[in-house]
């Protein structure tokens, strides 16, 4: 005998817990509204067009198909969101159209519009966002050098130091106070430190002192040609760099992960793993900059001609394995190892005005979705009073605690998750209202055939349930599964259907077990119900007149 069957108290009391806990969460994070998808409230749309200028990839359909499902892996690792990315057109003139649900879609664009593949770059200069006006000089200094080699390195208006470094993973290194870089007992000559230092020219100092990084036309990014250097700035437009040619390509890493530090002193770091020639690569660019002085020991992440993050090196990396380190939150150690994970995209592409768009079906299409609902539940609830009379009570109480949940459970994802709802899964959450009358009426008409038996109505609850709980959850079970399958392998309002209805399916299972079954119980102690009352629903001679109304185990 189950638990619940002999102490229906526990059960009430577990409910009690679950819906004080849920109402708690709602509280603390401060929000109490279901957020919408597309469909009901509108939100972000992008539109990204394949780069042709010699520098991108092919536009062909296996390209774009391809672009689409990064793109897609992106918006789908940021939560459960009823994005939608697509492509449209054809041939050249093939672009991806993103959308994503409600105001704080501009996050969500920003993300997955940087497109253009991953590179790692060494940082030769670093500067302020913008060059500062030259101090008066007291006199002229003859320092220059004959052969100009004073001019080879720019000399930045205000140095800015990386937060961020990057160091081996596997082994760990010793705790090295930041940001002390790993000395080398063997000292680099200045001169001949680098020899990519030496490609800092007379024009690309000039490119560096011209650059400003207030100006937003110099953060749209593009025109990042692989083997040559780059003079650009950093996505938040705080810093100017001077940056040598690409040696590490996207493609060369095989995954990217976020994580805190379990001991609580290293704040949030992401995790890289490079494949076979990514780690041939990134250890050969990291032996050679990890005894050169600030900002030459660094490694730049540039997306789209824009620096990501610029971290320095601790210690050469030769296993393929990294750990780049700062003062990272976590939503910012979540967006880099996003752009490390998926930065690798067949084509470059330029990116179209972000708009916001209407609802695609408006507020008149939500009422009638509503209202279908509210109709479809109300002849549920008519069925069962008229039916089940007094008994039909536990039904209403029961559909009206498994709503209250459901909301609960909409709140609380759509704050953590990006759950949103959409008209595709409020049909979800309309069948499952028959999922869960279904359950109630296999217990219901169990009940009934053990009282026609001639039990009292004691015995019957306890017999009618063990025989009736087999039935119920083997129901649920295929509907899980059902939507479980829906949800892997479908895209788009499928998924948020499949979602809703798993969802719904579940709450069903705990209403039954933790609600319908011990008020049942409670009741069989009442004398309107034991004496078998003709408003009860238990009245012995309707019981042995009726038939059953629903399936049996």
């Amino acid at each position: 005998m189950s638990t619940s069957t002999s102490r229906p108290g526990r059960a009430i009391v577990a409910l009690l817990v679950i819906l004080i806990a849920g109402a708690s969460v709602i509280f603390l994070q401060g929000e109490s509204k279901i957020r919408y998808g597309l469909d009901l409230q509108g939100g972000t749309s992008v539109v990204l067009q394949p780069r042709i200028d010699g520098t991108s990839g092919t536009v062909t359909a296996a390209a774009i198909d391809q672009a689409v499902e990064i793109i897609r892996q992106r918006v789908n690792s940021l939560g459960v969101a009823e994005s939608e990315v697509v492509a449209q057109g054809s041939g050249i003139n093939r672009q991806i159209v993103i959308s994503v649900p409600g105001e704080t879609g501009e996050r969500v664009v920003d993300l997955v519009g940087q497109t253009a593949e991953l590179r790692f770059r060494q940082v030769l200069a670093v500067g302020s966002a913008v060059e500062a006006p030259p101090a008066p000089a007291p006199a002229a200094s003859p320092s220059t050098s004959p052969s100009g080699d004073a001019a080879a390195t720019p000399a930045p208006s205000g140095s800015k130091l990386t937060k961020s470094a990057i160091r081996g993973s596997d082994p760990a290194p010793a705790a090295t106070p930041e940001p002390i870089v790993t000395p080398n007992t063997t000292a680099v000559p200045e001169a001949a430190a680098d020899p990519a230092a030496a490609q800092v020219s007379d024009e690309l100092s000039q490119k560096f002192a011209a650059l400003d990084c207030t100006d937003e036309k110099n953060l749209v990014g593009g025109g990042d040609t692989p083997d040559q250097p780059l003079v650009t700035c950093d996505r938040d437009g705080s810093a100017r760099y001077v940056l040598g040619p690409a040696e590490v390509l996207g493609r060369q890493v095989r995954g990217a992960t976020s994580a805190i530090d379990q001991q609580g002193t290293g704040g949030w770091f992401v995790s890289l793993d490079f494949n076979r020639e990514g780690t041939k690569k990134f250890g050969e660019i990291t032996q050679r900059v990890v005894s050169l002085t600030a900002p030459q020991n660094q490694v730049a992440i540039v997306l789209d001609g824009l620096v990501v993050s610029a971290p320095r090196i601790i210690d050469a990396i030769l296993g393929g394995q990294a750990q780049i380190t700062g003062n990272f939150t976590q939503q910012e150690a979540s967006d880099l190892a996003n752009v490390l994970k998926y930065g690798s995209l067949p084509l470059a592409f330029d990116r179209g005005e972000v708009q916001q768009i209407s609802p695609t079906l408006g507020s008149d299409q939500l009422r009638a979705g509503i209202l279908a609902g509210a109709l479809g539940l109300l002849l549920v609830v008519l069925y069962s009073l008229f039916y089940y009379r007094a008994l039909g009570m536990v039904t209403l109480g029961s559909l009206g605690l498994a709503a209250l949940i459901l909301w609960m459970s909409a709140v609380i994802l759509g704050k953590n998750l990006g759950f949103t709802l959409t008209l595709a899964g409020i049909a979800g959450a309309i069948v499952a209202v028959g999922i869960t009358a279904d359950s109630f009426i296999i217990y219901f008409e169990r009940l009934r055939d053990e009282i026609r038996e001639g039990r009292s109505l004691r015995s019957a609850v306890e017999s009618a349930w063990l025989r009736a709980r087999r039935t119920i959850i083997i129901s649920d079970v295929v509907s899980l599964i059902a939507a479980a399958l829906l949800f892997i392998f479908a895209i788009g309002g499928v998924r948020g259907f499949a979602f809703m209805l798993g969802l719904t399916t579940l709450i069903d299972l705990l209403v039954i077990f933790l609600f319908t079954k011990p008020i049942i119980t409670f009741l069989a102690n009442v004398n309107f119900f034991a004496s078998g009352h003709k408003l009860s629903g238990l009245d012995s001679h309707k019981v042995a007149r009726g038939t059953m109304a629903g399936r049996q185990s």
